[in-house]
């Protein structure tokens, strides 16, 4: 099936399998994740010596350590954000967010939106249910577009195949 908008044409099939990551927000949060490791690695370095002026007590390595640990647990936190991730078989979407994820068989989605002012894009399911996608972002401007679109061409391939095969039942 080919399908498309503005001009711009997909082509899929019902049986083709896709996966959409957001880009920017990966290569952010992996930055990001660095530099907090290396400044709470510099700051550990600073804890040496007494707590100051009256306060009895002095700092150990094990604070040093623990503050590279704790560098390394908020690192890690950040990475959370990579996680999103949709993807696309003939079975359905495969949503994974970044806490928890949903599987939706095509035969419950509505809709793939993308509204204009939106974050992320979202499934609309049959029930009138809503399912925020945040691997498609309107940061990654034409990446999203162009995943919209393939997603919107892959239930549009399903759609097709459905009423093309004949009931079940006679």
């Amino acid at each position: 099936m080919i399908a498309g908008g503005r001009g711009t044409l997909v082509s899929v099939s019902v049986n083709q399998s896709v996966v959409f990551r957001p880009r920017r927000l990966r290569v952010v949060c992996w930055v990001s994740a660095v530099v907090i490791v290396i400044v709470f690695t510099l700051i550990s370095f600073g804890l040496h010596g007494s707590l100051g002026e009256g306060v009895p007590g002095t700092f150990q390595r094990g604070d040093q350590a623990a503050m590279i640990g704790l560098g390394v647990l908020a690192a890690l936190a950040v990475l959370m954000f990579t996680r999103p991730r949709i993807s696309a078989d003939d079975r359905g979407l495969h949503v994974r967010n970044v806490l928890g994820g949903y599987d939706l068989p095509w035969e419950i989605i509505r809709a793939v939106r993308f509204s204009r002012g939106a974050p992320w894009a979202s499934i609309e399911l049959t029930d009138d249910d809503v399912v925020s996608v945040l691997a498609v972002q309107a940061a990654d401007k034409e990446y999203a577009v162009e995943a919209v679109r393939t997603l919107r061409a892959m239930l549009e391939s399903h759609r097709l195949s459905q009423r093309s095969t004949p009931a079940n039942g006679g």
